[in-house]
């Protein structure tokens, strides 16, 4: 799906897999520099303080081999094992990105994993301190998503968390498919696909016939898993998928006033 196909989509959406951008903006070249510089102290730091104690460690053994060994423990310890850690259990964040709203999402849109996290600190150590930060300050000036050699070989990139995302309203049912969606087992849908639906339904309006019947069909095909009867036969794939979502919701909202109900019920028992 390029681009193209979307006449609200800018170089600054984030697209998801389905092709749906969700207006979330990749991170500036100046704040990629200030979070990219914050991390590189803290770094610096670390590793100072790790070599320190492991080398006083060493020294009532004297021997030239250990003290070896233990740079090389701080080193992989500060410039692989802590940022590949940080971010995995951060979802993409590191201090810096934390500091300045950052987080580095998958290029679907998706929190990253161990693995991304690994990669981007291994192509991170070369090209952001072997080469004195050039590699990638140049790679991220030229793309326009602000990608570094580590992000592209990732299959990553850095976006602006703290921006608020903006959703269509739902949509309504189609009351030539309620009876369908009434009756329908529906599983729970990953987020990232109820999101693009939102998404797509909302841009109907901007979108051309072929570029809608396609991303449709494209996010019907990943929906009709999680979907038990399968649709009418020839019901439009943006009217089926604005059934799903609006029946989704009604239900969850049933639950939610069942759970109410039931907590008001428990502490006026008690």
């Amino acid at each position: 799906m390029s681009t193209s196909d979307f006449a609200t989509v800018t170089a600054d959406d984030l697209v998801t897999g389905e092709g749906v951008a969700l207006d979330l903006p990749a991170a500036s070249l100046g704040l990629r520099l200030a979070s990219g510089m914050l991390d590189v102290l803290v770094t610096i730091v670390t590793f100072v303080v790790l070599f320190i104690v492991l080398t006083v460690a060493t020294i009532p053994v004297g021997d030239d081999a250990l003290t070896g060994a233990a740079t090389v423990l701080a080193t992989v310890v500060t410039f692989l094992v802590i940022p590949t850690t940080v971010e995995t259990l951060t979802r993409g964040r590191s201090v810096g990105k934390l500091a300045l709203g950052l987080r580095a999402v998958r290029d679907d849109g998706g929190p990253i994993s161990f693995h991304h996290a690994l990669v981007r600190a291994l192509i991170g150590f070369v090209e952001i301190y072997a080469f004195t930060g050039a590699p990638a300050f140049f790679s991220i000036m030229l793309s326009s998503r602000g990608k570094r050699l580590g992000d592209y070989a990732a299959g990553t990139y850095v976006v602006r968390a703290r921006v608020r995302l903006r959703l269509p309203y739902p949509p309504q049912m189609p009351p030539a498919l309620a009876s369908w969606a009434r009756r329908t087992d529906l599983g729970t849908l990953p987020t990232g696909t109820a999101l693009a639906i939102r998404q797509f339904l909302g841009r109907l309006p901007t979108l051309d016939p072929v570029s809608r019947d396609r991303v449709g069909r494209a996010l019907l095909a990943d929906v009709l898993p999680h979907v038990a009867p399968a649709p009418p036969a020839g019901a439009p794939p943006e009217l089926v998928l604005a059934a799903i979502i609006a029946e989704r919701r009604e239900r969850d909202l049933a639950r939610l006033r069942r759970d109410e109900d039931l907590r008001a019920r428990l502490l006026a028992g008690g």
